[in-house]
């Protein structure tokens, strides 16, 4: 069987928390462990955290309350997500995808500690999350045209309380 959902959100830092609830509450019927609930949850959160604040430089709420003017915040670039869940059986496919500034060099991106913004004190660990937490994970960008994040995750494979050893 194939079920399928699509959102589409604001790129702005209050969504993060709605695209990761969404995401829990599709995957919600094949009753998965805790542990896949809060893989998924991270990586989705990572993945639209990126399109938010390096596709659109939408930086209002990852800063904090006082270094930004009203000027520089009603300045800053909304621009759309796109979150494309699709289950097929016990795989999850999520893909999300902005049409943000897109990243020069998707290679370095991904490198554990790169960050192209440490003044706000970004760890570089965004890819590094997605790639840990899914079982697939590709990334395809065009610098002024945005950027696409495939991710992939069997469900149903975690530990079972109480399972046979």
């Amino acid at each position: 069987m194939k079920n399928e959902m699509e959102l589409i959100f604001d790129a702005v830092s209050d969504n993060e928390g709605f695209a990761r609830v969404a995401v829990a509450a599709f995957v919600s019927h094949l009753n998965p462990t805790l542990e896949e609930i809060s893989d998924i949850k991270t990586a989705v959160s990572e993945a639209v955290t990126n399109a938010i604040i390096h596709g659109y430089e939408n930086l209002y709420g990852y800063i904090r309350p006082g270094e930004m003017t009203y000027k520089e915040r009603s300045g800053t670039n909304s621009g759309k997500v796109w979150l494309h869940c699709t289950l097929e059986e016990d795989m999850l496919h999520i893909e999300v995808r902005d049409k943000g500034k897109g990243i020069d060099n998707v290679e370095r991106a991904m490198e554990p500690l790169f960050t192209t913004k440490p003044e706000l004190e970004r760890s570089g660990m965004g890819f590094a999350f997605m790639e840990a937490f899914m079982d697939d994970l590709e990334v395809e960008s065009r610098p002024g045209e945005g950027t696409i994040v495939r991710m992939k995750k069997k469900m149903g494979v975690g530990d079972w309380i109480g399972g046979e050893e």
